[in-house]
């Protein structure tokens, strides 16, 4: 179970991304306690926490002010991520241990091969598909043998498309056959990627792994710019929508999701 301090971290982080504060408000100690219904002890200390991470910045003598991420900063994120994703599947192709989590790597692929062979897009379907890339993604990160690769990936991860193996989709495109088809073919071709990637740290190429992990991580901010974005400024909103969150839960979790990722 979460500590009530993260567990109020994450209500505020929330609040903040989804637009609940504006940029520069002033986050009130007291009217924080009083909307949250606890005391200022677990309050400052979840405040502490969004500090670090960039959400709000401390002002002095007068508590917080809200930093709100902007589209461009989710899109400098992801480019961090993927060059983070390349270079631990570089390190995992020279890993002298990597025959340890090869077995769940491949599973992984087979899995998203079985699932996108079923041909439908139903919740069950999608966060089978979630589960399954994040396993891929995640086995990578934890297994390259640098611990700082995957906790400065963590310390982003609370941002739009910025959690391990997050995935992006349009609803209204999946509800339409032709867009169901065009949707599993997007997801072939990014379990062909998956399976490269994986082929490439089997066989102990470095600079193939690399390189083809790059070219994956990088595809997520391509779909929603090129093939989904139906208007022409890209808002912060579009991305919590592409990407699936549910934002019944305490945390933007992405539980049904689609994307080549």
């Amino acid at each position: 179970m979460e500590s009530i301090d993260t567990e109020l971290a994450t209500r505020i982080r929330n609040d903040i991304v989804l637009g609940a504060y504006s940029e520069g408000e002033r986050l009130s100690e007291a009217q924080l306690c009083e909307t949250h219904g606890v005391s200022r002890t677990p309050i400052r200390l979840a405040l502490r926490m969004l500090e670090r991470e960039g959400l709000i910045r401390r002002s002095e003598g007068r508590g917080y002010f809200v930093n709100s991420p902007t589209v461009s900063d989710i899109m400098q994120a992801v480019q961090v991520r993927g060059h983070l994703e390349s270079l631990a599947a570089r390190l995992m192709a020279q890993s002298a241990s990597k025959d340890n989590v090869l077995i769940r790597l491949e599973a992984a692929v087979d899995e998203i091969d079985r699932l996108v062979s079923l041909g439908r897009m139903d919740d069950q379907t999608l966060r089978g598909l979630q589960q399954q890339n994040a396993l891929f993604h995640k086995t990578i990160l934890d297994g390259c043998g640098n611990d700082f690769v995957s906790f400065t990936c963590n310390r982003i991860s609370h941002l739009p498309m910025l959690e391990v193996g997050s995935m992006v989709f349009d609803r209204q495109v999946l509800s339409t056959d032709e867009g169901v088809e065009r949707s599993l073919f997007r997801l072939k071709l990014g379990n062909s990627q998956h399976k490269v990637i994986f082929e490439a740290i089997q066989a102990g190429d470095a600079v193939r792994a690399e390189g083809v992990m790059r070219e994956h991580s990088n595809t997520m901010v391509e779909y929603i710019e090129v093939f989904e974005k139906r208007s022409d400024d890209l808002t912060l909103t579009d991305l919590i929508s592409y990407t699936g969150y549910d934002l019944q839960n305490t945390g933007l979790r992405a539980n049904t999701a689609l994307d080549e990722r």
